[in-house]
């Protein structure tokens, strides 16, 4: 079929094409359709402008805190001016709720090649395909553990201490590795194992790395410890008041006690906000009370890591070629890669979904992929014929109107 539509659309567009590969896959397809449905949802988004109200109060000791709105917004500018000069009118805050309670801010499960590819990408800057191109070296040079894994549970058997005990001398998460020594091994818990290979792993110490290998193995090393560690421990406080006029508002902060898992994983954030304490049933004037305009934003481009979450969610392709099918949606010029990562479509790209859109074969769409996976399961299971399968993939391929496509992309 990626023979028939390259030479095909040659013909029609020999000066454009050149020598190109027009490929057709199953998995790549929907890749490509991930980026063109939510490039479409940016490109047709229109913003909207709301209002909100926002409470501000100055303690006496120069502290201020700012209370959002329960109703969030409205879009209505007549409604949020009313209510507004309502509260203006009535300003006295009433304390109606004072709420504490503790917080934990979990640390990471062992590490999965999608995971990996993912957090490489968002943390790293360093893409799915060149991720596992470096994972791969490390591997064969017996830094790390297979890095082709969907398991994130380690088995019992894996001696965890002895892992640990081999960070100790590095001179930057040694001493988180010595403590995690003492207290003990505490390795967070998943729910996926492929029975073949267990999570990704640091395999033995190192400090000859450069580069991105480095960057790479130390994102392994530090990420296997954070999972052995425990998660973060805070206090989140919640106050809640409700002015005269009958609008309420509230007010969180965190303090947070114990950092634990966070002192050696810097890619997470946890920042402690601080509020005074308010009794419960006082009330107080508050500094000021603002009526606020914005407007709605569209959602962002997909970056990469965001399409291999997609890719996953929907079961396009596996651990082992979700970096592949990217790569081929990049190198056959259906997407381009903007300079803060957004991925959009390309002329080509848009023109073959949209083509195969136009013709009701929704060739980009996951579910195709899903029900060929689901097929082959019940093929396996005995309760369908192959011979039946086969014939439905190609029967949606040799339906293909390519003069209505051509027209399309045209």
């Amino acid at each position: 079929f990626t023979r028939f539509q390259t030479m095909r659309l040659k013909q029609a567009f020999p000066a454009v094409l050149g020598e190109q590969l027009v490929s057709y896959g199953p998995c790549q397809f929907p890749t490509l359709g991930f980026v063109v449905d939510r490039y479409k949802q940016v490109q047709a988004f229109i913003p909207e402008t709301f209002y909100k109200i926002k409470v501000t109060h100055q303690t006496e000791d120069g502290e201020k805190v700012e209370f959002n709105w329960k109703r969030v917004r409205v879009f209505s500018q007549v409604v949020c001016q009313v209510l507004h000069q309502l509260c203006l009118e009535s300003p006295t805050a009433h304390v109606v709720l004072t709420q504490s309670k503790p917080k934990s801010k979990w640390r990471p499960l062992p590490l999965d090649t999608v995971e990996l590819e993912k957090q490489a990408s968002r943390k790293l800057h360093i893409n799915a395909k060149e991720t596992m191109r470096i994972a791969e070296k490390l591997y064969t040079q017996g830094y790390i553990s297979y890095p082709r894994t969907e398991t994130n549970i380690f088995p019992d058997s894996l001696d965890l201490a002895t892992i640990i005990s081999a960070q100790t001398v590095d001179p930057n998460w040694g001493g988180f590795a010595a403590q995690l020594l003492a207290t003990g091994p505490n390795p967070r818990r998943g729910t996926k194992t492929d029975n073949a290979h267990p999570p990704i792993y640091p395999t033995k110490y190192t400090n000859g790395l450069q580069g991105s290998e480095q960057r790479v193995y130390e994102y392994v090393v530090r990420h296997f410890l954070a999972c052995c560690s425990q998660d973060a421990q805070g206090q989140e406080s919640t106050v809640e008041i409700e002015l005269e006029a009958g609008e309420r508002f509230s007010a969180q902060g965190l303090m947070i006690i114990a950092k634990n898992y966070l002192n050696v994983f810097p890619y997470d954030r946890w920042s402690a906000k601080t509020i005074p304490t308010y009794q419960l049933h006082s009330t107080f004037q508050p500094t000021s009370i603002e009526m606020m305009d914005g407007q709605t934003t569209p959602p962002p481009l997909l970056k990469e890591a965001d399409l291999i979450a997609l890719m996953e969610k929907h079961g396009i392709g596996t651990d082992a070629t979700h970096a592949e099918h990217i790569e081929t949606i990049k190198s056959r010029n259906y997407v381009g890669v903007l300079p803060d990562g957004g991925l959009v479509p390309g002329e080509l790209g848009m023109g073959l979904v949209e083509g195969y859109d136009s013709m009701g074969f929704a060739l980009s769409k996951p579910h195709l992929r899903a029900e060929l996976e689901a097929d082959l399961k019940r093929i396996c299971d005995g309760v369908k014929v192959k011979e039946g399968r086969v014939c439905g993939v190609f029967g949606v391929c040799g339906q293909v109107d390519y003069v209505k496509m051509l027209e399309v992309i045209q």
